[in-house]
């Protein structure tokens, strides 16, 4: 199936509860970068906190890739922003700083097999077993990013160890792709009617400064998350791709 209609039949896909999405369980939010979490899970995050439900978000990447020609935030500096910012936009979610897990892997590199990819595998059946989660979400294997590619990859290594967890895949620079461009058969899954939270989540989004501000003001080729985009995510429906076992 090309993009454009994979993507047109996931913005339709039946929409669903918590409990049809996870069953009875917590679930854990496997994001490549600090803010796709909010991005991609922002509504799902809240909306399972609101429900009483453990939550754990993975973070993958340091993060460091974002402004590679700042002077004023060096590498290490901006590690540590972003993990600010990732604990201050989850805490605004309902996640504590302990629910938050950073495998500071190198943002633009992110390894989709070998031991480092294996570590990160055993970081979410962890985080899994920790919040005894019904389901993993991560980001679309297709979405045009390496390290959303492979941040699905790692999913792929830890869900053998992980027996009847399901597994959901969220687009978030799915978007962007070339309309043609083929991914695969269409899409199951849900949506779930996050509309309750859609102002948690603006504002969960907008904790990421780094990437939503002119906060780094030294790089003038640094990124910076479009409003448009921002839009399109933060609509009243989250869409999560079911993974196949």
């Amino acid at each position: 199936m090309r993009a454009d209609a994979f993507l047109t039949a996931a913005d339709v896909l039946p929409l669903g509860s918590l409990d049809a999405l996870v069953g009875t369980g917590g679930l854990v939010v496997v994001a490549p970068h600090p803010d796709d979490e909010s991005l991609g899970c922002g509504g799902l995050i809240a909306a399972a906190r609101a429900d009483g439900r453990r939550v754990h978000l993975v973070v993958v990447s340091d993060g460091c890739g974002s402004h590679t020609h700042s002077r004023l935030y060096p590498p290490e500096k901006l590690r540590t922003l972003r993990e600010v910012e990732t604990v201050r936009a989850v805490a605004i979610l309902g996640l504590a700083a302990e629910d938050v897990t950073f495998l500071r892997l190198p943002d633009a590199h992110v390894p989709s097999d070998g031991p480092a990819a294996e570590e990160a595998a055993r970081a979410v059946v962890q985080a899994a077993g920790r919040c005894g989660a019904g389901a993993v979400f991560v980001t679309w294997r297709h979405d045009p990013h390496c390290d959303h590619k492979a941040a699905a990859a790692i999913v792929s290594l830890a869900r053998p160890h992980m027996p009847g967890v399901r597994v959901y895949e969220y687009p978030v620079w799915g978007w962007t792709l070339p309309p043609e461009t083929e991914v695969g058969p269409a899409p199951t899954g849900l949506r779930l009617d996050v509309a309750p939270y859609r102002q948690i989540k603006v504002r969960a989004v907008a904790a990421h400064e780094s990437q939503t501000t002119d906060l780094i003001a030294d790089d003038p080729q640094g990124f910076r998350l479009e409003p448009a985009m921002i839009e399109r995510l933060c609509g009243p429906y989250e869409r999560f791709v079911a993974v196949p076992t």
